[in-house]
Formats: structure tokens, sequence, C-alpha cells
């Protein structure tokens, strides 16, 4: 079992940056990818960013060149990754959603609200 906690949402004014962390921990040496989805209210969950523990990496296109997804971190038995998020905007207003993934399961955090204010 893996379990994830997130942290570092908030309100931000729209141009603004936040970064969000997660911290995993359980059965973290078997964890090959980490990331971070959104859902926004009335849409479905999507992909923002995730990143492979070799360091291969994925954006939304919406968020590329604005968000930066960090390498995954292990220290203290856990896994922690970071997501910077600049220029933010009004459409990036949603639940964050922290997520870890082995070979044979998928976790989810709890989520974290963000709110870009126009």
């Amino acid at each position: 079992q893996v379990r994830l906690v997130e942290s570092g949402g908030g309100l931000v004014q729209a141009g603004g940056s936040l970064r969000l962390s997660c911290a995993a921990s359980g059965s973290i040496s078997r964890i090959n990818a980490m990331g971070w989805y959104r859902q926004a209210p009335g849409k479905q969950r999507e992909l923002v960013a995730t990143i492979t523990v070799g360091g291969i990496t994925n954006y939304a296109e919406s968020v590329k060149g604005r968000f930066t997804i960090s390498n995954i971190s292990r220290d203290n038995a856990k896994n922690t990754v970071y997501l910077q998020m600049n220029s933010l905007k009004p459409e990036d207003t949603a639940v964050y959603y922290c997520y870890a993934r082995t070979f044979v399961s998928e976790y989810w955090g709890q989520g974290t609200q963000v709110t870009v204010s126009s």
C-alpha cells in the first residue's frame, strides 16, 4: 500500500505562483511514477503532469511552459514530488490530486484545492 499526502494549495491571483507537494509513504520502492491530476467543477479529472522514477516527464498541453514537476526525491522513507505552478490562470482552478503508480496499482491522494482569482 502507498499513502499520499498533498499540501500547498490555496488562493492566488492570476499570474501568481504556487507549489504543491506530495509525500508518498508505505511501499514506495514499488512506485515507478508519480504526478498530478486535477478536476474542475463539472469536468472530468485530467492529467496535469507526471514523472517516472527515470525522470521522464509528461505534461498537459495547457500547462506546458508554466508548470514544472520535480524529480522524485527519496528521503526518510518517503518519496516526494513537487509541482511548481507559475503564471496561474483562472482556468487552472481545480482540486489537484497526487497520483502514484506501481506495476499493479494506482494510488490517489485526497486532493488539495487551488483557486486562481481573476
